[in-house]
C-alpha cells in the first residue's frame, strides 16, 4: 500500500497531466487559427503525450490498489497574442510540471517508497527532455521566426512529428 500522502500527491498529478494535455490543445488550437498547422501539430502531439502521462499515473495507482479520483479540468487562461507566446507559456508549464514531479519524488522518498521513486525515475528523466525541447523550441523561434520562409520551413519541420507511445514497463 502506498504512503498516503505519495498517493494523493500521485492522484493529483493525474488530474495536472491531463490539464496538461488540455493545455496543449488549446495552444494547438490557436496555431492552426493562425495558419500554422506545422505548430498545431507539435502541440496536438504534445497533448496527446500528456494524456498518456496522466494514464501512467492512473494505472501506477491503480496497480497499488489506490482509488483515483478524476477532478474538472481547468480551462486554460493563456492570452495568446503573439505565435511565441504558446511556446514561452509551455516551456514554463513544463518548468512547473518538473517541480510536481519533484514533490512527488521528495515524498516518495521521505517515506523510503523506493519503489515509486523508480516509478517517477522515468518522468524525471522525460521532464528534462521536455524542457529541453520547449527551449529548444524557443530559441528556433527566435531565431527564424521573423522571417516568412523560415517560419515556413519551421512550420514544416514541426508537422512532422509524429506520436510515440511511452514505454514506460509498470
Amino acid at each position: 500500500m502506498l504512503d498516503a500522502k505519495v498517493a494523493e500527491l500521485l492522484n493529483t498529478q493525474v488530474n495536472k497531466e491531463f490539464y496538461s494535455a488540455y493545455l496543449y490543445l488549446d495552444f494547438s488550437n490557436y496555431y492552426m487559427d493562425q495558419g500554422l498547422e506545422g505548430f498545431g501539430n507539435w502541440y496536438k502531439v504534445q497533448a496527446q503525450e500528456e494524456r498518456d502521462h496522466a494514464m501512467l499515473f492512473m494505472q501506477y495507482l491503480q496497480n497499488n490498489g489506490c482509488k483515483v479520483t478524476l477532478e474538472a479540468i481547468d480551462k486554460p487562461n493563456s492570452e495568446l497574442k503573439g505565435f511565441a507566446d504558446p511556446l514561452r507559456a509551455g516551456y514554463e508549464h513544463e518548468q512547473y510540471v518538473t517541480s510536481l514531479i519533484h514533490t512527488i519524488y521528495e515524498a516518495a522518498g521521505e517515506a523510503k517508497d523506493f519503489r515509486t521513486m523508480q516509478f517517477l525515475d522515468w518522468f524525471v528523466k522525460e521532464q528534462g527532455e521536455e524542457e529541453t525541447n520547449a527551449e529548444a523550441l524557443i530559441k528556433k523561434f527566435d531565431l527564424f521566426g521573423s522571417d516568412p520562409r523560415a517560419l515556413y520551413m519551421l512550420d514544416s519541420e514541426l508537422g512532422a512529428r509524429t506520436y510515440s507511445a511511452p514505454s514506460l514497463v509498470l
